[in-house]
């Protein structure tokens, strides 16, 4: 009980201290006149995945490494079934042309490479199969070009987003930022720590733990967002915020992970990484079905029972 407690309550922490740190950190930005495309790109982009950056950082320097690829993973798997399809009952989802052609490729493409990097015995008869420091020098060079095509799109105009910023004094953001990364450095230990202990207590493995809680939890910034911009009617922040995320994680999270230390791949990790690989492909798929490209109020459900299909699966099994 005290190890649920402390893993809700680093939950708490981490989700606070991340939204703590981007507004301080945008604010101090601000008012060092740097551009809103680069606050964008670089502070929220990054903050909004800080949750499970400093997770993976954690069960990485820990030597929890079945977190590291669950806990990745599990949050793209449940950004596009779960949230997605959360948002996509509450209101139909309209995607952008820009999105249906670069970024969800893109995601995909994500997708696949996690499978190929990872597939060491399949594809060169190789054993222990690892995703080492030369993956994720890769998936960080991948990362680079998904960088250099967003600022592309800023800077061409293609995007009207605006950057909203908290009118703090430049001493209330600096407080506000050493204590969301204080909060962040908190609330991943916590997390870690007590999900390990929680797996061993009832049997569950750190891939299990990965993909379920603390992939959920690390997800919840996401989750808030989309669901806040589909109450409000935004429906293209919402399905921009699950792509770009799952993009981010990939390509950012763990090939950062895969470089602070190498990631053993069992054959339980084929299955996730085939679910990640079906999520995406599923949601280029049901862009084309129906009138325009929307992702329908049914094709919301369907993610939604597919999400829950596997988790079942994964408790059962």
């Amino acid at each position: 009980m005290l190890n649920i407690i402390l893993l809700i309550t680093g939950f708490a922490v981490l989700v606070y201290a991340a939204g703590a740190l981007v507004d301080s950190a945008s604010c101090i930005a601000k008012k060092l006149n740097i551009p809103e495309m680069v606050i964008g790109l670089t502070i929220v982009a990054f903050g909004t995945s800080a949750p499970e950056m400093v997770v993976n950082i954690f069960a990485s320097v820990s030597g929890n490494p079945e977190i590291v690829l669950g806990n990745v993973l599990g949050s793209n798997i449940f950004n596009i079934l779960g949230i997605l399809g959360i948002s996509a009952v509450i209101f139909p989802l309209t995607v952008k042309s820009q999105t249906t052609w670069i970024e969800i490729p893109l995601a995909v493409l994500a997708a696949v490479a996690v499978l190929v990097l990872a597939s060491d015995k399949l594809l060169d008869s190789i054993m222990p199969e690892i995703m080492g420091r030369a993956d994720g020098y890769i998936l960080l060079m991948f990362f680079t070009i998904f960088l250099a095509y967003n600022i592309s799109v800023s800077k061409s105009g293609a995007t009207d987003e605006s950057i909203e910023t908290k009118d703090w004094s430049m001493a209330k953001s600096a407080l506000f930022f050493v204590l969301g990364l204080s909060g962040l450095i908190l609330g991943g230990k916590l997390i870690v720590d007590s999900a390990v202990s929680i797996g061993r207590t009832f049997g569950l493995s750190e891939r299990i733990i990965g993909l379920t809680i603390v992939s959920i939890g690390t997800s919840l910034p996401e989750l808030a967002t989309s669901i806040t911009a589909v109450l409000k009617k935004n429906v293209d922040i919402a399905i921009g915020n699950v792509v770009g995320s799952n993009i981010f994680n990939t390509f950012f999270i763990l090939g950062v992970s895969a470089t602070i230390k190498t990631i053993p791949v069992n054959f339980d990790n084929s299955l996730d990484m085939l679910v990640n690989l079906m999520a995406s492909l599923l949601l280029f798929v049901f862009i084309f079905t129906g009138k325009g490209r929307k992702i329908e109020r049914w094709e919301g459900v369907v993610f939604l029972v597919a999400y829950f299909s596997y988790i079942g699966f994964l408790v059962y099994s």
